[in-house]
């Protein structure tokens, strides 16, 4: 995938299809190739179903994806559809800084101001990750 139109990708759906068709498969092709379903992978491109994050479902289609695992690109892949269900991934949520640091960013995200002090300190917790 172009480094351009991986910009322009915002959402797992988007992502996911972009990936099938630069892979040269149709909907019908890649999902008879898998043993998908047409309806649910459909939905699911065009964000009307959010993906599982089960790990294994997610990892069996990044790899149909011939997204090479442990890549940006599989980090990404991950990353967007825990962000499609709303929820955290799990290995951020292990980490302790990246706990630390998440009040600062919801309370930033809803337009809440942060000082100076508390930029910085949000910057070392970052660095630290």
């Amino acid at each position: 995938m172009k480094k351009k139109q991986e910009a322009l990708i915002l959402t797992f759906g988007e992502f996911f299809r972009q990936k099938r068709i630069d892979l040269g498969f149709t909907l019908r092709s890649f999902c008879e190739r898998y043993s998908y379903d047409p309806g649910n992978i459909s939905r699911m491109e065009r964000n009307i179903l959010s993906p599982s994050v089960d790990t294994e479902k997610l990892a069996g289609y990044a790899t149909a994806l011939k997204i090479p695992r442990d890549s940006e690109e599989w980090t990404t892949f991950f990353d967007l559809a825990h962000a499609a269900k709303g929820k955290v991934p799990e290995d951020l949520l292990k980490s302790p800084h990246i706990l630390s640091i998440l009040p600062a960013f919801y309370r930033t995200a809803r337009g809440g101001k942060l000082n100076k002090e508390k930029i910085n300190q949000l910057i070392k917790l970052m660095l630290l990750y």
